[in-house]
């Protein structure tokens, strides 16, 4: 369900996907990330069929104006668990607010694993 809210030019409408795909491009530019992970199988076979940059690794969920953001990573060895998820956090919740002019209530991070 897309987010929406008006304003005196009209109504804007943004999706969930296009959400998806701002959080997981602030996420893999914080230091620490590796790589963004798939919640589950069917969203790994999704991936592979689609065309494009996709949300992979992160789920959005929405409610009125409020965005609810779930993001699956895996994060460098050596590096600070705590710090780099902070920094996650809140790169992800400055880049969507930015890019929807809308509220990010949450943003919870998922450590998946940790690459060498």
């Amino acid at each position: 369900m897309p987010v929406t809210t008006s304003n005196i030019y009209g109504k804007i409408s943004v999706s969930d996907d296009a959400i998806a795909k701002v959080a997981a491009h602030a996420a893999l530019e914080c230091y620490g990330i590796v790589e963004m992970v798939s919640r589950k199988f069917s969203d790994s076979v999704s991936d592979l069929i689609k065309k494009g940059p996709s949300g992979k690794g992160v789920k959005v969920t929405t409610s009125s104006d409020r965005i609810f953001i779930d993001v699956h990573v895996i994060i460098k060895f050596g590096v600070s668990i705590s710090a780099v998820a902070d920094s996650l956090k809140n790169a992800v919740k400055y880049k969507v607010e930015q890019f929807t002019g809308m509220i990010v209530d949450t943003v919870n991070v998922n450590i998946v694993g940790v690459k060498l």
